[in-house]
């Protein structure tokens, strides 16, 4: 039989059900689940869109000021703190720093909101590589100098799972009722991603690399910029369902974009461009941890915390004689101060920044990913036919991405209890519909969406929910529309005009860690430049 949507909507409710599709004939908890929405704080940013803000009441003066304490911003702190260039303030708009690298944590386990895992580092990768020496996750290196991690990050096995046809299977990419003709389009497509792995442009760079701006510039490459991945795989003969599905998932999981909206060389990159090697690894392995990438904020923010001032919305920035002028509101005191400095950096998306100061370059081209992140607190383990409960686990056609396992990176050998980290990006509506309809949703409305998926899957964990905590992320992360990543809008945000510099991962076109921590390091140093200071590059 061939499976296609319509023969799924024919097949009625116990055959969705038996898919993991059924969701809406799934009976609600077997007791009450409590929770809450918990920020990004919208509310905050949305003053800059109102000018009414009280008057300056005081005045500091800095050698530098950071606005956004997301991982760029972090990174930019940390790199002037070992600078020694410490007379900084870092600004940032929630309670605490870490971007969409925020997480939680309870009585069972730590947890991520936003991002949860990086991929072993690519040699070009030069100033998140020191980082990771320097936070013990490199340990070292063999003989050939390939790098050797820290065994307590690299992600356990099993790794992930796929449920599909009403069971688990081992790996995400569809096995269970895949025909010949999938396999072997499976094989092309594959055969195709893993050689373009080893390919360098007439520049002698890699043709897709991390950080992007290290990749090749050959016009043959940069082409596919300016198509969707859905049209370039149509344009090859890639008809399988299973096999453009996974990479839909692909997609939505890395951009929040679906498919038929990326840039196809954005697409190419997911499964390209990720070529780091651990000499007690695979070049599949993962680095996470618990709280997910939370343990790279705190451990940036552990080392300059008395920099950081929480609950700041920076609201205007403007150039001066020798310098610029900061102005932001300080929601805790209710009242707005100045900071005036030698130089500014600005780790913020490019549309704030353009609402902060004049001379920013132009915003319009850049497209922000709305996501929502759940977290489940539950009383038993997540199992079900098949293999077993692994990391990362997905259920095939599903509009959310599924979930991770908090506690999969745990030692303790009777794990009875667990947090789950369910990830939906909302592809479903055009991002400004989508962030509209994400925000006027009640908490009880969010908690449905998220249990009928749980127990669609699930079904024995309906007694077994201790709570349910949700994030609304507005602007999660930049969208690699065609024809950004490579055209105008994004090369004249690299530019760096003194005083001030810019620092954010939407300047790569890619939301990721090591593009995020390159950018905050390369606009310290241009800043430590400015300043005067000798600079030996981390880059």
């Amino acid at each position: 039989m061939k499976f296609t949507r319509r023969s799924f909507m024919l097949g009625g409710a116990a055959f969705l059900s038996a898919l993991g599709l059924g969701r809406l004939s799934i009976a609600p908890a077997a007791k009450p689940v409590s929770g809450r929405i918990l920020g990004a704080s919208a509310a905050r940013g949305h003053k800059l869109w109102s000018p009414a803000f009280p008057e300056i009441t005081e005045t500091t003066e800095k050698d530098v000021v950071i606005i956004g304490g997301g991982i760029a911003g972090l990174g930019a702190a940390y790199r002037l703190h070992k600078a020694g260039a410490t007379n900084f303030s870092l600004l940032e708009l929630e309670e605490t720093a870490g971007g969409n690298a925020q997480s939680g944590r309870n009585n069972v386990s730590a947890y991520p909101w936003g991002a949860h895992y990086v991929p072993l580092l690519t040699e070009e990768s030069r100033a998140p590589r020191k980082l990771f020496e320097e936070l013990g996750i490199i340990t070292g290196a063999n003989g050939a100098g390939v790098p050797v991690y820290n065994e307590y990050y690299l992600c356990s096995d099993p790794e992930e799972r796929l449920y599909i046809r009403g069971r688990w299977q081992e790996g995400l990419v569809p096995v269970i009722g895949a025909s010949d003709d999938d396999k072997a389009q499976y094989d092309r497509f594959f055969k195709w991603m893993d050689a373009c792995k080893n390919k360098r442009g007439a520049d002698g760079r890699k043709i897709f690399a991390i950080p992007v701006d290290e990749s090749s510039q050959d016009a043959e490459w940069l082409k596919f910029d300016a198509m969707t991945m859905a049209d370039w795989m149509a344009g090859e003969g890639y008809t399988s369902p299973y096999l453009r599905w996974y990479v839909d998932y692909s997609c939505r999981d890395d951009y929040g974009t679906r498919a038929d909206e990326t840039s196809a060389w954005a697409g190419m990159h997911y499964f390209t461009a990720r070529t780091g090697i651990a000499a007690n690894g695979t070049n599949q392995d993962v680095v996470t941890w618990p709280e997910g990438n939370g343990f790279l904020a705190h451990a940036l923010m552990k080392r300059v915390a008395q920099n950081i001032i929480p609950n700041a919305l920076a609201f205007a920035v403007r150039e001066e004689a020798g310098g610029v002028v900061v102005d932001y509101f300080d929601h805790a005191a209710n009242i707005s101060r100045r900071i005036r400095a030698r130089a500014a950096v600005m780790a913020m998306p490019q549309f704030i920044g353009q609402r902060l100061t004049p001379n920013a370059p132009p915003a319009h081209d850049f497209s922000y990913a709305p996501w929502v992140v759940a977290n489940i607190t539950l009383s038993a383990l997540p199992e079900g036919k098949g293999v077993d409960m692994a990391w990362d686990n997905m259920i095939y056609d599903s509009k959310l991405l599924g979930y991770v396992v908090a506690t999969h990176q745990s030692i303790n050998m009777v794990q009875r209890q667990t947090v789950l980290t369910y990830y939906w990006p909302l592809t479903h509506l055009p991002p400004k519909d989508a962030r509209h309809e994400a925000l006027d949703k009640t908490y009880g409305q969010w908690r449905d969406v998220f249990l009928q998926e749980l127990f669609a899957v699930h079904p024995d964990l309906k007694d077994k929910v201790e709570s349910l905590d949700v994030m609304v992320w507005g602007h999660a992360m930049v969208r690699p529309t065609p024809g950004f990543i490579w055209g105008a809008a994004r090369r004249a945000a690299l530019a760096q005009k003194p005083p001030i510099f810019r620092a954010h991962s939407d300047m790569s076109g890619i939301s990721i860690f090591e593009e995020a921590y390159t950018h905050g390091v390369r606009a310290a140093e241009n800043t430590l430049a400015h300043l005067g200071h000798a600079v030996v590059t981390e880059l």
